[in-house]
């Protein structure tokens, strides 16, 4: 809604001053019908010349509009992530974890994901070793995910407790346990940091290996 009140008052606010601008030049005995025709030549000009902008600008309404996303959303926007450091009817400024600033014109916009509206999804992957009992292992991630989701700071962050979801692959040389749980918007990474941080000592605690890759290096003697 800030959006889209901005929007308007920028719009509100050109056409009063235009408005008082003719008003002002008729009080003076300006003729404003030169004025007004050449507004027309110009709008004709940018007819054939601005048809990007046009579009840009059309398709910035809509973003608006339809609330696609707003200032201080995460997004990803053809492949360029970032948070919404501003909108206008014309581009989208985004900056990235590195601090860099996006400016994307709004007609060069095909697909928008909204990383963090009205929700956001804690999704981690956990490598165990295939000698790990599996329900032992899930236990210890729901009462890690519980622990974690009723501690002071953490239980105004997360509204869904991380837990257990399934094996959800066998592979070469670990078994990979998929953990979801649900945060109030953008804050799915501070917490994921924190479960991942508390798994591993949990899993340290109890005995549960999380297999890493290993070279074995052989030495031939010489004869």
């Amino acid at each position: 809604m800030g959006t889209i009140a901005r929007l308007f008052n920028w719009t509100f606010s050109t056409l009063i001053v235009l408005v008082a601008t003719m008003m002002v030049l008729k009080e003076f005995k300006v003729d404003i019908a030169p004025i007004l025709a050449g507004a027309g030549i110009l709008g004709v000009a940018i007819g054939f010349g601005g048809q990007y902008l046009v579009r840009d600008i059309i398709t910035g309404f809509f973003i608006i509009f339809e609330n696609q996303y707003r200032i201080g959303d995460v997004v990803d926007i053809g492949g360029l992530s970032g948070a919404v450091e501003d909108i206008t009817l014309r581009v989208t400024t985004l900056r990235d974890m590195n601090g860099t600033v996006h400016h994307i014109p709004h007609g060069e916009i095909k697909t928008v994901s909204n990383l963090t509206k009205q929700f956001s999804k804690i999704n981690l992957n956990i490598g165990v070793s295939y000698a790990s009992n599996l329900n032992h292992v899930r236990d210890v991630i729901n009462q890690v995910g519980t622990t974690l989701a009723e501690e002071t700071y953490w239980k105004d962050l997360i509204t869904e407790a991380p837990a257990f979801l399934r094996v959800d692959s066998l592979d070469d040389s670990s078994i990979s346990i998929k953990v979801t749980g649900v945060t109030l918007p953008s804050k799915q990474w501070e917490v994921t940091g924190e479960l991942r941080k508390r798994l591993k000592e949990a899993f340290d605690a109890n005995g549960i290996e999380i297999p890493f890759p290993q070279r074995v290096i052989q030495t031939i003697p010489t004869t």
